[in-house]
């Protein structure tokens, strides 16, 4: 301990953009924990190389650590200085990393048998690994003391392959509520910078340009709303094309942004009226989470998802979920949406009480602050 405070050290490859780290930064800040969060020093992810380095006003220690093979990251080795950082006198260690890969496997090996281990994962599928990761994933779920399950369908599959129940933790990722919320002067800009005026109700996409987000399923059921609407799909991958396509006769009320970094997304949430989640689940996926479903939550937009994964329980009852696959069934949900305005009004109320009251980073850091304490403690199962 130091000062009364208990020692956490946190690894994640996700640590190496400082937004990712606000877990950490919030565990720092509730006065129970000396935190020091270590990430790759430079770590290529989807959109480019990532240099690890504390931002002003962080809480937490960064550390970077020299990392190998970080693409893909299935294969990622850190380096000799892991072992070191790992051998200091921790109170507990925290892995985000996916239990199979070899990263794991290296901190399940040095992390000492004294010191706590907890691993993070979003695996919401029993997918059956080729060697070697699938004896990396049972030497390192046999080392690990408590497993934080970032959803309802990734905590029945971590059971379901044997990890005790008692020993795992259903907590969901956090989303920063000052910056993500209502904005209308935000609203406002980006409707003028489209061009867009009038009252027009705008139906929202936020992610990946891929099937299996079901963009081209939403395409399929704004043709068949009659009523007035605009679209603004924010995001990129490989049906960017088949989208510009489809949009090119429609100029005037479909909009298509690929340029918008993180930093910005709560400007373009803000100019949505809905956001449409359609993700598709396939032998070899199913949404994991949704992150943008909670970003939307917290800007107040009502949110129109698919059952997939775990969708239904990251919505609850703050959205409308539809069967993923029924295009009438989105065709009249949609259509339902956008011309009822209290409709929209209430939906926008439950998700910002949802966004604040279960998935606002304190929230979400003070539950895994008492799971800690209870792996600590011997009083997690």
């Amino acid at each position: 301990m130091i000062n009364g405070r208990r020692r956490l050290l946190t690894i994640g490859h996700s640590y190496a953009v400082a937004v990712n780290r606000r877990l950490a930064h919030e565990l720092a800040s509730s006065g129970d924990w000396d935190v020091t969060a270590a990430a790759p020093a430079r770590f290529h992810g989807d959109f480019g190389w990532h240099v690890t380095r504390a931002e002003p006003g962080e809480r937490c220690s960064v550390v970077p650590l020299a990392a190998h093979f970080t693409r893909p990251v299935h294969v990622m080795m850190y380096g000799r200085r892991l072992a070191n950082l790992l051998n200091q006198n921790w109170d507990l260690v925290h892995c985000w990393e996916e239990p199979y890969i070899v990263a794991a496997a290296q901190i399940a090996r040095n992390t000492p048998a004294r010191v706590p281990l907890v691993f993070a994962t979003f695996q919401n599928i029993a997918k059956r690994y080729p060697p070697p990761f699938n004896w990396i994933e049972r030497r390192v779920l046999q080392r690990a003391n408590g497993l934080v399950a970032f959803g309802r369908t990734v905590f029945d599959v971590a059971v379901s392959r044997g990890f005790p129940g008692g020993r795992a933790r259903i907590i969901p990722p956090g989303v920063d509520t000052e910056r993500f919320a209502p904005d209308c002067i935000a609203r406002d800009a980006v409707r003028a910078l489209l061009g867009w005026s009038g009252d027009e109700p705008v139906v929202g996409f936020l992610g990946r340009f891929v099937p299996e987000k079901g963009v081209m399923q939403l395409t399929a059921a704004l043709d068949r709303i009659q009523t007035p609407w605009r679209a603004l799909f924010v995001g990129a991958g490989p049906l960017e094309n088949d989208l510009r396509r489809w949009a090119s006769g429609r100029r005037d009320r479909v909009a298509i942004r690929t340029d918008v970094g993180h930093d910005d997304v709560p400007r373009w949430l803000n100019a949505m009226d809905v956001l449409a989640a359609p993700s598709q689940s396939t032998p070899a996926w199913r949404e994991q989470f949704g992150r943008m479903l909670i970003e939307a939550f917290a800007c107040g937009v009502p949110v129109v998802a698919s059952d997939s994964g775990e969708i239904p329980h990251v919505v609850g009852d703050a959205g409308l979920i539809v069967p993923e696959r029924d295009l009438a069934a989105w065709t009249q949900t949609l259509r339902r949406v956008l011309g009822d305005a209290s409709l929209r009004r209430d939906l926008s109320e439950r998700g910002r009480r949802a966004a604040v009251g279960s998935y606002a980073w304190a929230a979400v850091a003070r539950r895994h602050s008492e799971f800690f304490h209870a792996i600590v403690e011997g009083r997690a199962a």
